[in-house]
C-alpha cells in the first residue's frame, strides 16, 4: 500500500493539489466563490499539500488561496513559486537575488501568511549563476520567511550545483506516462540526494484522466492549444493510446486518473503528485485511491503502451522549450 510521503521532513499525502487551473490555463476558471469553496473542500478530503505560484493569474491564484484558507493555515503544506515574469505576450525569467527577495514579500502578502513551507524557483535563470540564486534562497530560510527551497524544471547538473549551496527540498517537473523526461537523469538525482520529486501534470494535462476527446472544442485561450501533442497531426495518434489506457483502467476497477496517478507514485518512494482541477468531482476522484498500489504487471503493461516512443509530438512548443533546463530526449 502506498504510504504518506515527506517534503523537508513534513508528512504529506502523496496526492497534493496543483492550484493553477483555479485561475488560468485550462478552460474557464471558476468564480472566486467556487474556487474558494473547492480549496476548503480539498482540505476536508485530506489534501494537505497545496501548490501555487505568483504567475498563476498574475497573483490571483495566491490571493484566492490566501482568502480561502487563511483560517486553516496550519492544516496544509504550502508551496509557491517565483521567477517567471510576464509582460503582455512576452515571458522572461528573473531569479536574481533582488527579485527573489522582492517576490517573497509580495507572495506572503497575497497568501496572508508569515511563512511559506516550500519556495520554488519556477524556471532556471540562465543569466544568473544558480549559486547566487540559491544564496538568496538560503537567506530567506534563515530569515524564517520560507521553510525550504525548491527548484522547478531544472536538470541534474543544476540540481547538484544548487544543492551544494543549500539543501534542495523538492524538485518539480512534468511527469506522467506520456512525459518521461525525468527518467533521463532528474528522477535518480533526486533519489540520490534525498530530494522529494514533485510531479506536475501527472494525468497528462487531463488526457490520462479522460478529460480531453475533441481538441477542436478547447477554448481559444486553453494552454493545450500551444502544445504539439494536441495539434491536428499528433492528436489522433495520441487519442488511440488514450482509448487503450482507458480500457486498462476499466479492467482494473479504477478511473483513468487514479490509474495514471498510481503509475507515477510507483516510480519511487520519493515521488509525490500535484494533479490540478477546478472540478469538485475530480478533486474527490483524484485522492480517493491515493494509497492504491498498482500491480507490477499492470505498470509494465502501461510502460509498453505509453512512452517516449509511442507518444506523438513534443510536450512544449519551441518557444517554451528554450526556457527549460530539464534534460530532453534527442
Amino acid at each position: 500500500m502506498v504510504g504518506m510521503r515527506r517534503i523537508n521532513g513534513r508528512e504529506v499525502n502523496p496526492v497534493g493539489l496543483g492550484c493553477m487551473s483555479l485561475s488560468w490555463a485550462y478552460r474557464t476558471p471558476p468564480s472566486d466563490e467556487e474556487g474558494e469553496r473547492l480549496l476548503g473542500r480539498a482540505l476536508d478530503l485530506g489534501y494537505n499539500n497545496l501548490d501555487t505560484a505568483n504567475i498563476y493569474g498574475l497573483g490571483h491564484n495566491e490571493t484566492r488561496l490566501g482568502n480561502a484558507l487563511k483560517g486553516r493555515r496550519k492544516e496544509f503544506f504550502l508551496a509557491t513559486k517565483m521567477g517567471i515574469k510576464v509582460d503582455g505576450a512576452r515571458r522572461s525569467v528573473d531569479c536574481s537575488p533582488e527579485a527573489i527577495k522582492r517576490c517573497i514579500d509580495e507572495s506572503l502578502a497575497r497568501l496572508q501568511t508569515d511563512h511559506i513551507d516550500l519556495y520554488y524557483m519556477h524556471r532556471r535563470d540562465f543569466s544568473v549563476p544558480i549559486e547566487e540564486s540559491m544564496g538568496a534562497m538560503k537567506d530567506l530560510v534563515e530569515a524564517g520567511k520560507i521553510g525550504s527551497v525548491g527548484l522547478s524544471e531544472m536538470g541534474a547538473d543544476t540540481i547538484r550545483r544548487a544543492h551544494a549551496v543549500h539543501p534542495v527540498a523538492a524538485l518539480q517537473t512534468e511527469y506522467s506516462l506520456w512525459t518521461r523526461n525525468p527518467e533521463i537523469a532528474v528522477l535518480d538525482t533526486c533519489r540520490d540526494l534525498g530530494i522529494t520529486f514533485v510531479a506536475f501534470s501527472p494525468v497528462a494535462r487531463g488526457v490520462l484522466a479522460n478529460g480531453v476527446r475533441d481538441v477542436a472544442a478547447l477554448p481559444d485561450k486553453d494552454l493545450r492549444n500551444t502544445m504539439p501533442r494536441f495539434n491536428a497531426d499528433n492528436w489522433p495518434k495520441n487519442l488511440a493510446l488514450v482509448d487503450a489506457f482507458n480500457a486498462i483502467a476499466a479492467r482494473e476497477g479504477v478511473t483513468p486518473a487514479q490509474l495514471s496517478l498510481a503509475w507515477v507514485l510507483s516510480r519511487g518512494e520519493h515521488v509525490v503528485t500535484i494533479p490540478g482541477t477546478a472540478n469538485e468531482a475530480h478533486l474527490a476522484e483524484n485522492i480517493a485511491r491515493w494509497d492504491w498500489d498498482i500491480p507490477a504487471p499492470v505498470a509494465a503493461e502501461l510502460d509498453g503502451l505509453i512512452n517516449q516512443q509511442t507518444v506523438a509530438g513534443h510536450r512544449y512548443g519551441e518557444a517554451i522549450r528554450s526556457t527549460i533546463d530539464t534534460e530532453d530526449f534527442a
